[in-house]
């Protein structure tokens, strides 16, 4: 019974009874980034560890809670804290929220992260809309029996960070007065920071932000068959662009600085979808 379809389908009857009919858009929120799920009107909250099946998130800056309203006028269902492989948990594990999405209704999802800067064009407090990724990792979040009620065995991912929602993000950054870049995210499985020699590769292979989250859910999300946006805030310049080290201190305070304006554009996304 674990990881077929009823292991998922437990978690989404737990939420639905809760919350009551389809949610049509997912929003996951990442590091220092959850002030947004302040913005949701007539929330249902749930905590993570009372949904059967699900994951426990044990990052600090993460509320840990499943949060079901209105935003901008749409039925939302919102991650306030994500899941990582650096928290000890399989790749496998790491498809449980996407999965459970799916069968929550979900047709949209938009991920958030905090991520490095590893373009030397960049500077912290930039917003970066995600094009693609790159992951050397070799796992997957699917590897497995595959699930057919979910998706298929093989599945495209050449628009996995889907190009409609990226041009909807361009225009609403742009009506909001928002220098929204537009780059290739590394994934690391962390938790250490990344070297300044593996940023420098990462430069090389095509990389302009770094961070240890998103990926997975991205994945999950297109074998989903769900239409996915990805938004990384520039928290911190990379190891080794800058000559100081790499703190989690910086990378809070940076998600505190633009939170109104990642709030302005996430808020006129959802309205334009």
């Amino acid at each position: 019974m674990k990881y077929a379809y009823e292991y998922y389908k437990k978690s989404a009857e737990y939420i639905q009874e809760r919350a009551g009919g389809e949610i049509g858009l997912g929003l996951v929120l990442g590091s220092s980034l959850g002030g947004i799920s302040e913005l949701i009107q007539d929330r249902i909250i749930i905590k993570y560890k009372e949904i059967p099946n699900f994951l426990m998130s044990t990052v600090d800056s993460h509320a840990g809670e499943l949060l079901i309203g209105t935003l901008s006028g749409k039925k939302v269902v919102c991650m306030s804290g994500r899941f990582h492989y650096y928290e000890g948990y399989e790749f496998e594990r790491l498809a449980v929220p996407m999965r459970v999405f799916k069968l929550l209704g979900v047709k949209k999802v938009i991920l958030t992260n905090a991520a490095g800067g590893i373009n030397t064009d960049y500077k912290p407090g930039d917003v970066m809309l995600i094009s693609d990724h790159i992951k050397l990792t070799g796992a997957s979040p699917v590897r497995g029996p595959n699930i057919p009620e979910l998706g298929p065995r093989f599945f495209d991912v050449s628009n996995m960070y889907t190009r409609t929602l990226r041009e909807l993000a361009k225009a609403e950054a742009e009506k909001q007065g928002i220098d929204l870049k537009e780059g290739v995210y590394f994934y690391a499985t962390g938790p250490q920071f990344e070297t300044p020699a593996e940023i420098r590769a990462m430069r090389i292979l095509g990389g302009d932000a770094v961070g240890m989250s998103t990926v997975t859910e991205a994945i999950t999300a297109a074998h989903c068959g769900m239409e996915v946006l990805g938004i990384s805030l520039i928290t911190n310049m990379a190891a080794g662009v800058l000559d100081q080290p790499v703190t989690t201190e910086e990378v809070d305070l940076e998600g505190r600085k633009a939170k109104d304006k990642l709030e302005r554009l996430i808020t006129s996304v959802v309205g334009a979808m």
